[in-house]
């Protein structure tokens, strides 16, 4: 087993697909350092197989603690998640592993495919014949959990109600069908083979250690350094946003309280376009960096051409995880924003780190045209 960390227990532990990557990395923190003994994993794995947004930096707070082990490799590597399974058995595993952003979907289609789709397939696969291996009552509380996107559901229109667990599959992006094509096959697998599967689908998320080519720590980033500070189109595209420790949360209930075959979506309730939601960011900032001469961090918003089929709206109704495992976000839109930004002007050396060796701000997704604006 390759560049393994932590030692080997018989004990039941929880495997964590892409947990070097922006939600992983919070939700491996959150569970070994806030988490009381009782609630949190005996041993947790995290398999990331580190392409340009894993990063081991996200959790040097953890990486000598006992409980945590690493390891690197693929969810398609069939023999390598197998011995996985067995020597640490498993009994959670959250499938976090994913291409995750829009803009390189459309300059690579391919690979999201075969890494959302494809791998998610064998990754399945797996774990379904480590499954039937189990005893019994293990195999009763043996979970499987999804974490999906709401962009599955496609574009809402302004009058139409947020997208429910019942809401109809229409993704726009190449990100949003690999991600519906994942979601297709967790549930075959659940209704064919009987594989006690959870799927979740949460709104956009913020927060710290997420990578710069984001919308809002590209924001944060770019304003410190009186760059422009781009929107697409007209910056009216509304989303849903959520702190990522109250996914971490969500994602704990659905662990321990989830029932298999069934799914939950995960909203924070906040519905804003991205023009406000970065003109809030910008206050923030002239609170905390005010820039010389008085000028406002908004003097440096601008507008470039629209992302292809660009989603006009998300929201998320999440009232039945709410009504049904007791979840609601602690964090609103201002606390989760301060917090935000506060963790990136604390942390600018793991920025700059990323901006200067793998992701230089450029703008992506371009494939569709022959423009060539910076907009990130």
């Amino acid at each position: 087993m390759a560049a393994r960390r932590g030692a080997v227990t018989e004990e039941k532990s929880w495997l964590i697909t892409g947990g070097a990557g922006f939600i992983g990395s919070n939700l491996i923190r959150w569970l070994l350092l806030e988490q009381p003994a009782s609630q949190a994993p005996v041993r947790l794995i995290n398999l990331d197989k580190l392409t340009y947004a894993g990063n081991l930096a996200n959790l040097k707070e953890v990486e000598t603690d006992p409980r945590y082990c690493f390891v690197h490799g693929s969810m398609g590597d069939k023999t390598l998640v197998a011995e996985i399974l067995r020597q640490h058995q498993v009994g959670v595993l959250l499938h976090l592993a994913a291409e995750s952003h829009v803009d390189r979907s459309i300059d690579e289609p391919e690979q999201f495919a075969r890494t959302n789709v494809l791998e998610t397939v064998s990754l399945l696969e797996t774990v379904l014949q480590y499954w039937k291996e189990l005893p019994r009552k293990e195999a009763q509380r043996f979970r499987f959990v999804h974490v999906s996107t709401d962009e599955v559901f496609g574009s809402l229109l302004p009058q139409e109600e947020p997208f429910t667990e019942k809401t109809p599959y229409n993704p726009s992006s190449p990100y949003a069908a690999s991600k519906a094509g994942a979601d297709h096959f967790v549930r075959a697998y659940g209704r064919t083979f009987g594989l006690p599967v959870v799927l979740t689908h949460s709104s956009n998320n913020y927060g710290p250690y997420q990578f710069p080519e984001k919308l809002l720590p590209l924001t944060i980033l770019n304003a410190l350094e009186e760059r422009p500070l781009p929107l697409y189109g007209d910056g009216l595209q509304v989303r849903d946003w959520i702190y990522v420790l109250d996914h971490c949360r969500a994602l704990h209930r659905v662990i321990h309280k989830g029932k298999p075959g069934e799914s939950y979506a995960i909203g924070g309730g906040v519905q804003i376009s991205n023009l406000d939601l970065v003109r809030k960011v910008c206050r923030i900032l002239d609170e905390r960096r005010p820039r010389p001469g008085g000028k406002k961090h908004e003097e440096l918003l601008c507008f470039v051409a629209d992302r292809p089929g660009h989603d006009r709206r998300y929201a998320t109704n999440p009232s039945k995880i709410v009504r049904e495992l007791g979840w609601k976000p602690l964090e609103d839109l201002e606390s989760g924003l301060a917090k935000t930004v506060d963790w990136y002007l604390a942390h600018q050396d793991w920025c700059r780190e990323i901006t200067e060796k793998r992701y230089a701000r450029q703008r992506l997704g371009l494939r569709a045209s022959s423009r060539n604006e910076y907009a990130g």
